[in-house]
């Protein structure tokens, strides 16, 4: 049995472009075309695409996914391992949910608020390998060591200026604030200076992170979607990045 274009496209929650982007760069070509050149995708194919959709989930670009996918010739064992993936994931936004719906309870009960149980779940260190293979071991160990010495209190205090330097930008992106304006440049300033703030990253040792460094981290804000989560999606993510390139061809 096959598909169409439409109704897999529907199914997947992505569009027809998309797909047909996918066909294009040879990572899921059709399993064959029907009148007028309409793409059909048989289970075989579906099958291919859920393992796609899996890998973005887990951050990859769209070249090593391919790499990936042609290295696993195993399908079975493949899925087992993405399977296994999904689990701990699983497991670990359960115990997120469990952590908040504690803290939630002491709250309404006036009950002490017990650190552990607060932030269970919340492991920073599920990021190693990302950050390991973008910027290297000894950075990753470095901010590692930073934010395991700045204790509970020091960690609470870091999270809330980071969202509140996320609130910003996200209100601003919504108040159409024009990326290059004194208002949105202040907000990028702001950003560099979080950025050089944190141990390990380029240009920590100075305070001030390189220009090239920034203009990685705007471009990745945007290409990310991650990323742009934090920014209230794609546009708040590419007004940070319009104003963050700004701001870096100016001062950096």
């Amino acid at each position: 049995m096959s598909r169409s274009i439409q109704d897999v496209a529907r199914l997947a929650g992505v569009s027809s472009r998309t797909l047909r982007h996918y066909d294009r760069i040879g990572l899921l070509p059709p399993s064959g075309t029907g009148h007028g050149g309409l793409r059909h995708y048989d289970d075989g194919a579906i099958r291919r695409l859920q393992r796609i959709l899996l890998l973005r989930e887990l951050g990859l670009p769209l070249a090593e996914i391919a790499d990936v996918l042609d290295a696993q010739t195993d399908e079975t064992a493949a899925l087992r391992r993405h399977l296994d993936v999904l689990h701990d994931e699983r497991r670990r936004i359960d115990r997120q949910i469990a952590s908040v719906e504690r803290t939630l309870t002491a709250l309404t009960e006036r009950r002490p608020i017990v650190a552990e149980e607060m932030l269970d779940g919340f492991d920073h260190t599920r990021y190693r390998d990302e950050v390991t293979e973008r910027w290297g071991a000894d950075t990753y160990a470095e901010s590692d060591a930073w934010w395991r010495g700045l204790g509970v209190d020091g960690q609470a205090d870091f999270r809330e200026k980071t969202e509140a330097l996320g609130r910003a930008w996200t209100d601003a992106a919504g108040r159409g604030v024009d990326p290059t304006s004194d208002e949105a440049q202040v907000l990028a300033a702001r950003h560099a200076e979080w950025l050089g703030s944190i141990p390990g990253t380029p240009g920590s040792d100075v305070g001030r992170p390189p220009k090239e460094y920034v203009v990685g981290l705007a471009e990745m804000y945007v290409a990310d979607e991650r990323f742009a989560a934090n920014y209230g999606g794609v546009d708040g993510a590419t007004f940070v990045r319009d104003a963050l390139l700004a701001y870096a061809e100016r001062e950096l």
